[in-house]
C-alpha cells in the first residue's frame, strides 16, 4: 500500500516534458538592396554619426590636402577660379534705396551713401591688413569657402587707414580656430565644439581662435601661441551648411580630391614612361657564356653606350634586340577624361568650364550646361550677399551714422528708422549674352508683352549694372552726342520711325467720318513728330 502511495507521488511531482513549438522556416528580411550585407559590400560603412563627429576626425586632413590640391593640381586651381569668377567676379556693387516719406527715392541721401562707402572699400580702411580692397576680400573669403569649407571674418570696430569709419575687417583662417582645444565654456548653457562655443540651440556664442597660425613661421624661438575668447558678434562665419547642427564647414573638393590625387599620380606616371620610352635602348644577346661585350662594370655587368649616327659591328652570332615601350598611351585622353567628369560632378560646376574641352559637345550641349552653371552661380550669389554683405552694410551703416562720416543722415533719425536708411540693393555680377542675335530678340518679344522688365534683364546680362546705371549713361551718351552734333545708326532708325509715324497720321480721313478729339491729339503728335525728323536731318545735313 505504501509502495503504490510512493508512486502516486513520485509521478506527481515528475514535470510534464514541455511540447516542442514548430515554427515556419526562415527567410531573408525584405530591405533595400544598398542595405543588404554581402561579401561585396564588407567594406562599404554604416557606422552611425553626426556631421560634428564626422568632422571631428576628417576636417584637418581633409583641410590640408584640399590646400595641397589647390596648390599642385591645376584642375583643383581652376575650380576654385571658376567659383571666384562667377560669384563675385570683380565684386559685388551696391545702391542705396533710401526712400522719402512720400515713396520717391532721397537721391542726395544715396549718393552720399554710395560715395562714403566707396571710400571706405579702399583697401587701407576696409581691410586691417591695408593690403585687400573689399572686392579683394570677397573674392578671397569665397575662393577660402572653396577650398577649406569656411573663413573667419572679424570685425575691428575702430578706423584704420584714412578711414572716418570705425570698422575694419580681419581675415582669419579656418586653422587658427582652436578646434582640439576644449576648454569650460564662460556661458552657463555653453558647450565648446570644434572650436566654436555654442548655446544649447547651436547658435554662436564665442570663437576660440588662436592669436598665431600654427603654420606660421616662428621668428622668435620663444614665440608662443595664446587662445583668445572672441565674441560671435564681432565675427562672420561663412560656410554651408549640408546636415544641422553642423558647426564648421567641408571643403568642396572633398568628393572629389582622391579622383584629383589619382589624375595626378596617373598623368606623372605616363610622363615617366613617355620620357623613358623617348630613350632608345636595346638589349644584346650572346650565343654563350664565355662571348665578352661592352665596357665591364663595377659589378661585373657590361654596357655599351649608343651614340647618333654610329655604326657598330656586333661580333659573330651576337644579336641587337630594341626595347620598344608602348607609349605614349593611347588610352589615356579618354580615360582621363572620364575621370574628370568624375571630378566636376563632385565639385558642382560642367565638365566643359573645368577642363576647357569643348570637343565632346556642341553648341546645344554647351548651352545647356552653361545655363545649368548659372543656377548654382545664382544661389552662391544670393548665399554670398545674404551671409556677409547685407549684415556687413547694416554694420557699417550704422557706424557711418553714428561716426558723422554721412552728415546728411542724422544720428535722431536714424536711430527712429534705422530700417529706412539701411535700404540697399546688391549688384552682382551678370553673364554675357550666349547667342546675342536670338537673345536680344527673344528678351525684347518678352518686354514688349510684359513677360519681363528692361531692369530684370540688364541684371541678368549687365555684369553688375542695373537700370538706373544704364539709363543715366545712355542719357549722356545722347547729351554729349547732340552736344557735338554726332548723329548714330540709332538716331537714323527713330527718323525712318518718326516718318512712318507721321504718313500714318497726315493720310485723309475716309469719307463721312468726324474729326474726333482723339484724331486731333493724333495730328499734334504728328506735328511734334515731323519737328522732331527735321531736327534729325538738320544733324545729318551738318
Amino acid at each position: 500500500m505504501f509502495d503504490a502511495l510512493r508512486k502516486t507521488i513520485a509521478k506527481a511531482m515528475t514535470p510534464t516534458p514541455a511540447k516542442r513549438e514548430t515554427r515556419p522556416p526562415l527567410t531573408m528580411a525584405r530591405m533595400y538592396a544598398a542595405a543588404k550585407p554581402s561579401r561585396l559590400t564588407t567594406g562599404w560603412g554604416n557606422s552611425t554619426t553626426s556631421e560634428d563627429g564626422e568632422l571631428s576626425s576628417s576636417l584637418r586632413t581633409l583641410r590640408n590636402r584640399s590646400r595641397e590640391l589647390v596648390r599642385d593640381s591645376a584642375y583643383a586651381k581652376r575650380a576654385k577660379v571658376i567659383v571666384q569668377n562667377n560669384v563675385v567676379g570683380s565684386g559685388i556693387g551696391l545702391q542705396a534705396k533710401v526712400g522719402t516719406t512720400r515713396g520717391s527715392l532721397n537721391q542726395r541721401i544715396n549718393d552720399d551713401l554710395e560715395a562714403a562707402h566707396a571710400r571706405w572699400a579702399e583697401a587701407q580702411n576696409c581691410h586691417t591688413g591695408g593690403a585687400l580692397h573689399l572686392c579683394d576680400l570677397e573674392r578671397l573669403a569665397m575662393g577660402q569657402v572653396f577650398e577649406a569649407g569656411e573663413i573667419i571674418i572679424r570685425k575691428h570696430r575702430r578706423a584704420f587707414g584714412n578711414s572716418a569709419v570705425p570698422l575694419a575687417l580681419e581675415v582669419i583662417e579656418p586653422e587658427r580656430l582652436a578646434d582640439e582645444f576644449h576648454p569650460s565654456a564662460e556661458s552657463p548653457e555653453g558647450v565648446v565644439r570644434l572650436g566654436v562655443e555654442v548655446d544649447p540651440f547651436h547658435r554662436p556664442i564665442a570663437y576660440w581662435i588662436r592669436t598665431v597660425h600654427p603654420g606660421e613661421i616662428r621668428v622668435n624661438p620663444q614665440q608662443t601661441s595664446k587662445i583668445e575668447r572672441v565674441p560671435a558678434a564681432d565675427i562672420m562665419h561663412l560656410r554651408l551648411i549640408d546636415r544641422w547642427p553642423q558647426t564648421r564647414g567641408v571643403p568642396w573638393l572633398h568628393a572629389a580630391a582622391r579622383r584629383l590625387n589619382d589624375m595626378d599620380g596617373l598623368g606623372e606616371s605616363e610622363i615617366v614612361a613617355a620620357r623613358a620610352a623617348a630613350c632608345y635602348m636595346g638589349f644584346i644577346e650572346l650565343p654563350n657564356a664565355e662571348s665578352q661585350y661592352g665596357d665591364e662594370q663595377a659589378d661585373g655587368s657590361r654596357q655599351s653606350e649608343l651614340e647618333p649616327a654610329m655604326i657598330e659591328r656586333l661580333n659573330p652570332g651576337e644579336k641587337f634586340n630594341f626595347a620598344a615601350p608602348n607609349r605614349p598611351n593611347a588610352q589615356l585622353d579618354p580615360f582621363m577624361r572620364l575621370m574628370l567628369r568624375e571630378v566636376a560632378a563632385g565639385i558642382g560646376v560642367s565638365y566643359e568650364s573645368l577642363s576647357r574641352d569643348y570637343s565632346q559637345s556642341n553648341y546645344s550641349s554647351s548651352r545647356l550646361a552653361l545655363l545649368d552653371d548659372r543656377d548654382l552661380w545664382k544661389f552662391l550669389q544670393l548665399w554670398f550677399i545674404r551671409n556677409l554683405r547685407l549684415p556687413l552694410y547694416r554694420e557699417w551703416v550704422q557706424a557711418a551714422v553714428l561716426s558723422g562720416a554721412v552728415s546728411t543722415i542724422g544720428v535722431q533719425a536714424y536711430a527712429l528708422d534705422p530700417e529706412r536708411f539701411e535700404a540697399v540693393r546688391f549688384k552682382p555680377r551678370g553673364w554675357s549674352w550666349i547667342d546675342p542675335t536670338k537673345e536680344v530678340e527673344a528678351y525684347k518679344e518678352a518686354i514688349k508683352a510684359g513677360f519681363t522688365t528692361q531692369g530684370r534683364v540688364i541684371e541678368q546680362t549687365g555684369n553688375g549694372d542695373d537700370l538706373e546705371d544704364v539709363m543715366q549713361d545712355r542719357k549722356h551718351e545722347l547729351e554729349l552726342a547732340d552736344s557735338l552734333d554726332l548723329t548714330f545708326d540709332t538716331d537714323l532708325e527713330e527718323m525712318a520711325e518718326l516718318e512712318a509715324e507721321t504718313k500714318a497720321a497726315s493720310a485723309p480721313a475716309q469719307p463721312g467720318s468726324a474729326q474726333t478729339d482723339m484724331e486731333q491729339d493724333d495730328n499734334q503728335d504728328a506735328d511734334a513728330a515731323i519737328a522732331r525728323m527735321e531736327q534729325l536731318l538738320r544733324g545729318v545735313q551738318a
